[in-house]
């Protein structure tokens, strides 16, 4: 027996302490000069990020309906530029000395506009983001009506027969039509057309001859209701009730 070796260490383990404290042959190339590199090389689309393209592993390989005319001819905005123009146009100058576009980054910007019937929502959907945003409208808007003019038809009455209190002024004008119709789909659609969201917003129309019936109104609107949602999340409610007083219930006509 080796006396080098203790008697309690087996042949197959000695082999296998010394195989471990041989030096390292293996090359260690600079970080620097790899990143270089990667530079240079163009983006894979694999490593992709998911808003900007669906996964492999989640398309299909064979379609099981053909594609119609009307749906190989309908595309959507790809284009950065212009959907950051968008946002300029849309938020102005309500972060100060900030423009719209750099409110956001750069993946909210794209899934804030960018509807569930996209690529059947495996690029990402703006629902949360609406569902936020859409509450704050609500309550700047219910803010709103509480400050607005008390209805002619009220102030008409005789004094014994309506109750004032200070406390109570403009309670009547805070009524689930009145904001129903305030915030239709169909005004803040129009709206939305003004910024020039109907020309950004990702989604896929059912009947691309019609986005009338297909739903354009409910998209736009949900896309500005993402919007507000997105800078509440991003930047803090002060701005995002800002922007939903000065951007899209002012122009509606409640200030």
């Amino acid at each position: 027996m080796n006396p080098s070796r203790p008697s309690f260490v087996c042949s197959s383990c000695a082999r296998a302490l010394r195989s471990f404290t041989k030096p390292q042959t293996t090359r260690h190339f600079s970080v620097s000069v790899s990143n270089r590199i990667n530079d240079s090389v163009p983006e894979d689309p694999a490593q992709l990020p998911r808003w900007r393209q669906t996964p492999a592993r989640l398309q299909q390989p064979v379609r099981l309906r053909p594609r119609s005319e009307h749906s190989i001819s309908w595309r959507v905005n790809s284009d950065p530029e212009k959907l950051d123009a968008v946002y300029d146009n849309f938020l102005g100058r309500i972060g100060g000395n900030q423009r719209g576009r750099e409110l956001l980054d750069e993946q909210t910007k794209w899934i804030a506009t960018t509807h569930k019937s996209h690529e059947h929502g495996h690029q990402g959907f703006n629902d949360r983001l609406a569902y936020l945003g859409k509450r704050i409208l609500d309550l700047q808007c219910s803010l709103a009506l509480l400050n607005a003019p008390v209805p002619s038809n009220l102030a008409e009455l005789p004094s014994n027969e309506v109750f004032k209190h200070s406390a109570l002024e403009g309670l009547e004008n805070i009524t689930p039509f009145n904001k129903t119709t305030i915030l239709h789909k169909s005004r803040l659609s129009a709206l939305a057309s003004q910024y020039g969201l109907d020309k950004v917003v990702r989604w896929k129309p059912r009947d691309p001859e019609n986005l009338k019936l297909s739903g354009i109104d409910a998209v736009l609107a949900q896309s500005i209701f993402a919007i507000v949602g997105a800078v509440a999340l991003q930047r803090g409610g002060e701005l995002a009730a800002r922007t939903a007083r000065e951007r899209v219930l002012a122009p509606l006509g409640l200030r």
